[in-house]
């Protein structure tokens, strides 16, 4: 069997393995909402290029493109923790065929690189390219400058496999992606306005030279070539570790946050909840990927001058505080679904776990309040602006995403995360998750045009904090609805163990 043939089979069992999933129809919801999405995008993206193609043709500079790559580099870089997958899933039960186990990972690796999400950029680099073409650009050039714009993303798209592996093994792989995109980025708050004018003209002139000659699209073919046998051999390598079980272990000290004792039952659950976070590879990496995201937003809002209207600055607020119920309590009970059958020994075992759940994420939200002091002390964000959303999330928020207790069946692996199952989310976690960041806004944004936007903030603090000291009723009120479905729900975790 060649290796074309080989594509198209295993293209073939992913789909039927998808349609065979017990979440199959339920994902099909989170599938229309994430199209929908990406369609918003898309027409944001044809406006932006059709605005910087306007303006390169004005000014006979079709290199424009270039100085803002790096951040559109960067926006794909991101975007794809949450979206993208390393290598494939099913991975697994071809190491066990007669067919090369190399071409099974190359075949994986190239279906990534004929995701659709990789040609949502050409919705910008084709309006850019097609006015500027009309501003006085040869054809080759123009056909020149698409290839190599899309070959940046593809080159973005393996970079992102190499540094997703790396972190998933050792966190401090992280600084990596930070120097390379630092440096991309730095000239721009580092240099003064005359040096950075310098630099650009620099680059301008070169770019205008060089930048879109067949050369430079051979530098960048080499470069993904070189990634993509990298990630190839990475892959297989970390693939049969995996399977295999294979661990390299140490003795080291282990905290036992003794000072959780006082507590009982909920601080044994506490303690549970902590060092989940410390070593499960899966809820670590979306805590590590939370703090990222909130810094960088904090210190953009805090240092540019950008995200200046009121919608931005509730939204970015709200979204220091409910990103970690986002990603984790839309799936509360998912990891615990793993061990769901003892937590059923003992009355009301549950309630206090579910209890301790919520003092635990209502703790972690210190954190994005104290980042989020950045921008106070700048005078971007007010106060009480910061309180309301942070008693938001620990009353309304939370009552709404603890819901999910209720309904989810399906077990979350916690360690595998290059062969395990993609988790993808069932319709009522991406309503819930969308309610969670969307309700807040459009209520807050509604109150201001009947109150001022300090007296709508008050509002909001005291709604926040009554349903946060209410919390011992909405809780057991949870956990008897989850009784009431618990053989239901014990099937659905057995089944996707």
């Amino acid at each position: 069997m060649n290796k074309i043939k080989l594509f198209f089979l295993l293209r073939k069992n992913v789909k039927l393995s998808n349609k065979r999933n017990v979440m199959f129809e339920a994902n099909q919801y989170g599938k229309l909402f994430g199209y929908i999405t990406v369609a918003i995008f898309s027409i944001e993206f044809i406006a932006l290029g059709t605005f910087f193609g306007w303006l390169a043709a004005k000014e006979q500079a079709p290199e424009m493109v270039l100085f803002f790559m790096p951040f559109l580099l960067l926006l794909d870089f991101g975007a794809r923790f949450a979206t993208q997958q390393t290598p494939m899933m099913l991975v697994k039960p071809y190491l066990l065929t007669p067919i090369s186990k190399y071409s099974a990972i190359e075949c994986f690796l190239i279906q990534q690189l004929m995701d659709g999400g990789n040609f949502v950029w050409m919705t910008l680099f084709l309006p850019y390219t097609f006015i500027v073409w009309c501003g006085g650009i040869s054809g080759w050039t123009a056909i020149g400058m698409l290839c190599l714009l899309h070959i940046m993303v593809l080159v973005n798209s393996q970079w992102y496999l190499l540094v997703r592996t790396l972190v998933n093994q050792k966190l401090w792989w992280w600084a990596l992606p930070l120097a390379f995109y630092g440096s991309l980025i730095a000239p721009f708050f580092v240099l003064s306005d005359s040096q950075l004018d310098d630099l650009l003209d620099f680059i301008g002139d070169v770019a205008s030279d060089y930048i879109f000659s067949w050369w430079t699209f051979g530098i960048f073919a080499v470069l993904f070539i070189i990634l993509f046998a990298i990630n190839r051999r990475m892959q297989m390598r970390l693939i049969y570790d995996e399977i295999s079980k294979k661990e390299k272990t140490k003795l080291k000290h282990v905290s036992e946050f003794k000072a959780l004792n006082r507590f009982g039952q909920i601080g044994e659950y506490l303690k549970l909840e902590i060092k989940s976070t410390m070593r499960n590879k899966a809820i670590r990496g979306r805590f590590i990927q939370g703090v990222c995201f909130i810094t960088f937003f904090s210190l953009a809002i805090s240092f540019l001058d950008i995200y200046n209207s009121g919608f931005e600055r509730n939204f970015f607020c709200l979204y220091c505080f409910v990103f970690f119920g986002s990603v984790n309590l839309t799936k509360v009970m998912c990891p615990e679904g793993n061990f769901i059958d003892l937590l059923m020994v003992h009355e009301e075992n549950i309630l206090t776990l579910l209890r301790a759940k919520y003092y635990y994420y209502c703790g972690v939200l210190l954190l994005p309040f104290l980042i989020t002091l950045i921008p106070v002390i700048m005078g971007k964000f007010s106060l009480i602006m910061v309180l309301a959303y942070l008693f938001t999330v620990t009353g309304p928020i939370y009552l709404l995403l603890f819901q999910m207790a209720v309904y989810n069946k399906q077990t979350l692996p916690l360690n595998e995360k290059l062969t395990g199952k993609n988790q993808m989310e069932n319709k009522w976690q991406i309503i819930v998750s969308m309610t969670s960041m969307f309700a807040p806004i459009i209520f807050i944004n509604l109150l201001q045009l009947i109150v001022s936007p300090d007296v709508a903030y008050w509002l909001l603090f005291i709604t926040g904090v009554v349903i946060t000291l209410s919390e011992p009723y909405w809780l057991r009120n949870i956990y008897r609805r989850m009784m009431l479905r618990r053989y239901e729900n014990l099937e659905g975790f057995h089944a996707t163990r």
